[in-house]
């Protein structure tokens, strides 16, 4: 169902990249055979995920992933890839220039076939019998006016090529040269199913152009729409969980700041009402829209059974002893009362937190301000202000604008995507 109206909202120009495992990857074939039809089936991707396997009793190590790749009609839009050339080639292959030092290799100038002899210089010759100069009179004369042109010990013409001035190899449809994230890459947010983000603009940059929509209809913590924003192009990112759409705001605006392109959510609560239908629909949902609206992340996976109290937490840092602090966060979307205030406060005492922060879709009692008002405040070093170490907020003030209150210097609730400077647009602007 999702293949039938992904084909019907895509362009006729737009391609589809579909990346599964080797399980899988026969039978997806089948489904996009008969969404897109068999002569719109451009390639299958190998792409190699896995560095290094332990040894295999039944078979051979299981390193690949597979991309496959339709496109919707006959006006595609594609773009070769090329990447560096291979160290081990580029040694065994190029020499140094003794006048430059620049490296450079040799390349012959016949091809299968038969053509006329050419003037090299002031000398004609003829190439072998079934071969050809592959370049014309006239590219021959520009070459040898740029001393571009080099001659064999038996005197055969050949074309000297500058490695600074080689495009690359072109990328085929195994890719050796795109490392998975390991666990000590920048780039790592700690996403189970993140991919890296050279994987994904080799596929955007081939297949669309500056000013073209990117559609990821999965999305998790947005490597797509992260790329694409650099690469100047516009996005759509879909993804199921609240958790995964405040994982992509966190990201673009830590990559990006300024630079970020105005965007909108479609689909997160506006008001108390919709927050209150989501609450009844999922309330795992529900929990983790609200911590969005505080900058938490989740204390623990979905899970049944008692939460002890901490839903999510904060990390922040208010002084230079480079140690972080800690506020954990409790969403209530039912009724509550002074207890579950009370149970917030044992929690934070036993997680060592700082603060603690009490969210709720119902407007607290009388009972509740007092108990969180006994927590007394936190009164940081230094000249920042002291804050109430218990503080509730209602979903409506959290929609209004508030915020809750914390000294920070600096705040490491979510891991910060790497600073990111938008690419060069293609007019050389940007």
């Amino acid at each position: 169902i999702r293949l039938i109206e992904l084909h019907r909202v895509l362009k006729p120009t737009g391609s589809i990249y579909l990346h599964c495992d080797p399980t899988a990857s026969h039978y997806l074939k089948l489904l996009l055979d008969a969404v897109f039809g068999p002569a719109n089936f451009r390639n299958e991707v190998i792409w190699q995920k896995i560095r290094t396997t332990k040894a295999q009793t039944s078979g051979f190590g299981k390193v690949h992933d597979v991309i496959l790749m339709y496109r919707k009609g006959q006006g595609h839009v594609f773009t070769t890839q090329r990447k560096p050339l291979d160290p081990a080639y580029i040694k065994s292959h190029y020499k140094a220039d003794p006048a430059t030092g620049r490296l450079y290799r040799t390349v012959s100038l016949l091809q299968t076939g038969q053509g006329p002899p050419r003037m090299f210089g002031n000398t004609v010759l003829s190439p072998p019998f079934g071969r050809h100069w592959i370049w014309s009179q006239e590219r021959i004369d520009q070459a040898m006016s740029q001393g571009l042109i080099r001659f064999t010990a038996n005197g055969r013409p050949e074309k000297i090529q500058f490695l600074d001035e080689m495009r690359g190899d072109v990328v085929d449809d195994i890719w050796t040269d795109v490392y998975p994230i390991n666990s000590q890459a920048k780039e790592r947010l700690g996403y189970p199913t993140q991919k890296p983000e050279a994987l994904l603009e080799r596929i955007i940059q081939a297949s669309s152009n500056e000013g073209d929509v990117v559609l990821d209809p999965f999305c998790g913590c947005g490597t797509t729409i992260a790329v694409a924003e650099r690469l100047h192009r516009r996005w759509m990112g879909i993804d199921i969980t609240h958790l995964a759409i405040t994982l992509m705001k966190n990201r673009l605006e830590d990559a990006f700041g300024a630079e970020l392109s105005p965007y909108e959510v479609i689909g997160e609560p506006q008001d108390v009402q919709s927050a209150r239908a989501l609450a009844e629909q999922n309330r795992y949902q529900f929990e983790w829209w609200a911590l969005g609206l505080v900058e938490a992340r989740p204390a623990q996976d979905k899970k049944k059974g008692a939460d002890k109290g901490v839903d999510g937490l904060i990390v922040f840092f208010d002084d230079d002893s480079g140690k972080a602090k800690k506020i954990i966060v409790q969403v209530k979307s039912g009724h509550v009362g002074a207890p579950q205030v009370q149970q917030l406060k044992g929690a934070m005492e036993q997680e060592n937190a700082e603060m603690a922060a009490f969210i709720t879709l119902e407007e607290p009692t009388g009972p509740m301000k007092k108990e969180a008002a006994t927590a007394g405040f936190y009164d940081p070093p230094g000249l920042l202000p002291a804050v109430a170490r218990v503080q509730i907020l209602t979903i409506a003030e959290l929609l209004a604008g508030r915020k809750l209150e914390y000294p920070r210097i600096d705040v490491a609730t979510f891991k910060k995507a790497p600073r990111k400077r938008k690419a060069k647009k293609a007019d050389g602007s940007g």
